[in-house]
């Protein structure tokens, strides 16, 4: 590992050790290494989304950014690849990334969960558990500790055995992830257990746990031996994250500990505000992009329900997912020259805010943060936020001490105020610099700025003219040379002469992009993968029940349909792909939820088929729809015929404060009252000779409802929607009745606004804030009888994955290829030499794309009609250099048009711009 050199006569002892490993202590000053302080900028990397032999390129373009840390996730279900069936070969090898990272002179922070979220698959927890129903992820459970256990005993050795300093790279270990938005029962009881899984493997530096909302308490239950650490995601815009971030800084600092920001956005401006308002680790999140191969994307949060997350896992960090370099790499590159300079003295400083008011004529922060520097000085971020005509014109004007400086738009120049120039050997003060202070040697600072610079050294002041790309700007000022770079030619600075003189490497020279390459043939296999019967089951079972934890199951029944108008599908997830009668129906992707499908063509006894994909067990509890609850399982869930639908609008109790006794009977939501937004309760009894499913029309908010059942019959039971969590609580109204029997209770929304209740008498309660402006709700009862009898079949991922990799003759045949809804077809494709890799983009109409190349399944693309996708391009898959024999299974879904095949275009994966 390389460190930077202590300043002679800088005094780098701790006062207090908060926390002390083997090599690394933290405490309220910061982080020390043996080679002294650090300020630490880290990049996240993973491993498991890249060709393992890229994993020491994308290193050595880390360290070469500036960074000296990354940080990894280790995810369970991807080493854990069935139960008990552990993987550490190939692209899985997490100890020999480990070991890359140190001989490329990087720290590392190792995130082994055992959730991670990281819009992996299930956030890494494995699919399985969710098949013991007394199991209960993330928390202080038995059962799920056991299978920690066995995850921990896996992966906590690997990273014992390369730990810093003696064996390796690993400086922290993180515990979980982000527990403050997950409701755990008993944080500190669960937290203990994993602190002491990992004493017990021997990990000795220093274990973390992140906040994801700032709630330091629910992320880390306040145990003793693991130190809180902050993830921030502001608007890059707002006035406003200085205060908040100094907040943590202080709360932290009472308990003598630094502020560890594990996780932030990727902006280099937003950076600097965080760094000087006191962070001593900052690790934007993403800032080398990589790939979701296979089916390991998340199905899961980002505000909508349902929204999927693209094979290409890029947020707009420094590095793309192919590798290529964008503009925020150079800024990188800067900061982490300017973290350099300062060395100890800021890698020690303590937050604060100015002594003087900054005034400036363009929006900056409602509150700017200092650091008070060690050995004396201020470092002041002043942050550029406006986009009125100065800052269209380029630049606009802070008053720092008095002194009037340009500032450009869109950036937050590190500014110096009163700074001993002894350590770099000159004496004297550097009163103010107004630009990033990259480089400074004896006699010697060197500035990086795209606009003037003023320096102040004691009480003479220099303007420098902004530099240009290729024309340094110099000046002298109390016997030192002052030199001023663009930032081009900053990150290319290797030293300066005393004089002033510059010397640059030269720029690696740029590489036009090849033209994009149009593919009009493949070989159409005429063969099909096969499939693993799976039996026959009275009811549909999930697809983990039937081994398949990642892949596809098709289920197949024969029902009849005489004076059917409709069927009820309950907790389907994740793609569905039905057909009735021979008739396929447009895709299903409600994630759970209850849709209800139009039959009244069908009749007699028809043939049902349904293929349903896995496309990402959900990342991140989310409980509006079944199967985005953390831990919920997938398959078709149930398929009801409907036979009856009543409406049960009217006839509903009325029980308020205002009301009086015997209850008025008023329509579900119409009672009036100036009580507005008092809750009011409606209450009825449904009698239902059959299953039933009671659906409330017209739900914007949420509502309680609570149902107390009588003695039900004894069949035709209704089936829970996958994932969703039964209630049991009182009543807790005022009501003239007395419940008929167990009570259960239920969260209606907008997304699922369905309640199952079994055959029998029910006391239904809906409780809702009253509404004058609302538009009211309606109620309707459906009397339903469950679709029975299935033959089910699997196609997991390692059986497609066979398939497609496997040597098998096919027809040469022209694009464009037109299929049938719920057609197949299997295709094999020659692919042009690339020194680079290729994007393969498919142009089509209501088609899903999966590929597989070098025996590995490279990712799925949706084309047309299809939900919201986030992360990277949605529309690619990437061939990575070197590897080859891509092969494409199609199929066809259907839609207002017809599925079709038009093309393959090959890009290269150089095609976002030079490196």
């Amino acid at each position: 590992m390389s460190h930077p050199t202590t300043t002679p006569g800088q005094d780098t002892t701790p006062d207090r050790s908060a926390t002390l490993g083997h090599g690394i202590a933290l405490d309220a000053r910061g982080i020390r290494f043996e080679g002294g302080p650090e300020l630490v900028l880290c990049a996240s990397l993973f491993y498991f989304r890249l060709p393992r032999e890229q994993w020491r390129a994308r290193l050595a373009q880390v360290r070469a950014s500036g960074y000296t840390c990354v940080d990894v996730y280790l995810p369970w279900n991807f080493h854990e690849t069935a139960p008990g069936r552990w993987s550490f070969e190939g692209r899985r090898d997490v100890a020999a990334f480990l070991d890359l990272a140190q001989e490329e002179g990087l720290y590392v922070i190792a995130r082994p969960g055992p959730y991670i979220c990281s819009e992996w698959d299930g956030g890494a927890l494995p699919a399985w558990l969710g098949l013991d129903p007394q199991l209960r992820v993330r928390q202080h459970e038995p059962r799920f500790l056991d299978r920690v256990t066995a995850w921990f005993d896996q992966a906590l050795p690997l990273l014992a055995e390369r730990q810093y300093p003696a064996n390796g790279p690993v400086i922290m270990v993180q515990l979980e992830n982000e527990l403050d938005f997950f409701d755990c029962a008993d944080r500190t009881g669960y937290l203990t257990a994993l602190r002491d899984q990992a004493t017990r493997h021997g990990i000795t530096v220093p274990l973390i746990a992140c906040s994801g909302q700032g709630d330091l308490q629910g992320a880390t239950g306040d145990v003793p031996g693991v130190v809180p650490a902050c993830n921030f995601y502001p608007d890059d815009d707002s006035p406003h994250i200085e205060p908040e971030v100094r907040r943590y800084a202080q709360l932290l600092a009472e308990r003598d500990l630094p502020l560890l920001i594990t996780e932030t956005n990727r902006r280099h401006r937003t950076l600097r505000r965080l760094l000087a308002s006191g962070a001593s680790l900052i690790a934007p999140y993403l800032q080398s992009s990589g790939w979701n191969f296979g089916y390991t994307p998340s199905a899961g949060n980002w505000g909508r329900p349902g929204n999927l997350m693209s094979h290409g896992y890029d947020f707009g960090g420094y590095v793309s997912s192919t590798g290529t370099e964008r503009p925020e790499y150079a800024e990188a590159q800067i900061l982490a020259r300017v973290i350099d300079t300062l060395g100890p003295r800021l890698a020690l400083a303590t937050p604060t805010t100015p002594p003087t008011p900054v005034t400036t004529d363009f929006p900056t922060s409602s509150s700017p943060s200092a650091l008070r520097l060690d050995g004396g000085g201020l470092l002041l971020a002043v942050p550029h936020l406006g986009t009125g005509a100065r800052a269209e014109a380029g630049t606009g004007t802070a008053v720092v001490n008095g002194v009037p400086v340009a500032v450009a738009a869109d950036s937050c120049p590190l500014m110096l105020v009163d700074v001993p120039l002894g350590p770099w050997g000159h004496d004297g003060t550097l009163t103010l610099a107004s630009a990033d202070l990259m480089a400074a040697g004896e006699g010697v600072l060197v500035f990086s700025s795209e606009v003037p610079v003023t320096v102040v050294v004691g009480d003479t002041r220099v303007d420098i003219p902004a530099p240009a790309p290729g024309a340094p700007q110099r000046a002298t000022a109390a016997g030192l040379t002052l030199v001023a770079l663009a930032p081009a030619d900053a990150v290319c600075l290797r030293s300066t002469d005393r004089d002033g003189t510059a010397h640059l490497d030269a720029p690696a020279p740029a590489r036009p992009a090849p033209a994009p390459v149009a593919v009009g043939r493949a070989r159409r296999r005429a063969a099909t993968a096969p499939e693993r019967a799976a039996g026959r089951h009275e009811l549909p079972p999930t697809l983990e029940s039937l081994g398949v934890y990642r892949g596809r199951g098709t289920y197949r029944t024969t029902t009849d349909l005489t004076d059917v108008d409709e069927l009820l599908l309950v907790g389907a997830a994740d793609i569905v792909d039905l057909s009735v009668a021979g008739r396929a129906r447009p895709t299903i992707a409600d994630f759970g939820a209850t849709r209800r499908i139009d039959v009244r063509e069908a009749s007699g006894s028809v043939e049902v088929e349904a293929v349903v994909e896995i496309w990402g067990h959900a990342n991140f509890d989310d409980a509006r729809l079944p199967a985005l609850r953390l831990g919920a399982l997938r398959g078709l869930g149930t398929l009801w015929t409907v036979r009856e639908t009543t409406d049960v609008s009217a006839l509903w109790e009325v029980h308020d404060h205002w009301a009086g006794r015997p209850a008025p009977l008023r329509e579900l939501g119409g009672w009036s009252s100036t009580r507005v937004g008092v809750p009011v309760t409606y209450t009825r009894e449904i009698r239902t000779a059959t299953a039933a499913a009671l659906h409330l029309k017209g739900v914007v908010e949420p509502v309680r409802v609570t149902v107390s059942d009588g003695e039900p019959h004894t069949a035709d039971m209704v089936h829970e929607p996958l994932g969703v969590d039964t209630v049991h609580e009182p009543l807790g109204i005022d009501t003239a009745h007395e419940p008929l029997g167990v009570e259960t209770a239920h969260t209606v929304h907008a997304e699922d606004p369905w309640i199952p209740l079994p055959a029998g008498t029910h006391r239904i309660s809906v409780t809702l804030p009253h509404h004058p402006s609302g538009g009211g709700l309606r109620a309707e009862l459906l009397a339903l009888d469950p679709v029975t009898d299935w033959t089910c079949s699997a196609q997991d991922d390692d059986l497609l994955t066979a398939f497609a990799t496997e040597s098998a003759p096919g027809q040469e045949v022209p694009l464009p290829l037109v299929l049938a809804p719920g057609e197949e077809a299997w295709l094999d494709v020659d692919l042009p030499p690339s020194h680079d890799g290729l994007l393969l983009r498919p142009d089509g109409t209501q088609i899903r794309v999966t590929g597989w190349v070098e025996g590995e399944c490279v990712g799925r693309v949706w084309v047309d009609d299809r939900p919201d996708f986030s992360g990277g391009d949605a529309n690619v898959l990437w061939i990575p250099p070197g590897w080859s024999g891509l092969t494409l299974l199609v199929r066809g879904a259907a839609g207002p048009k017809a599925p079709e095949l038009r093309m393959l275009r090959l890009e290269s994966s150089d095609s976002e711009g030079p490196r």
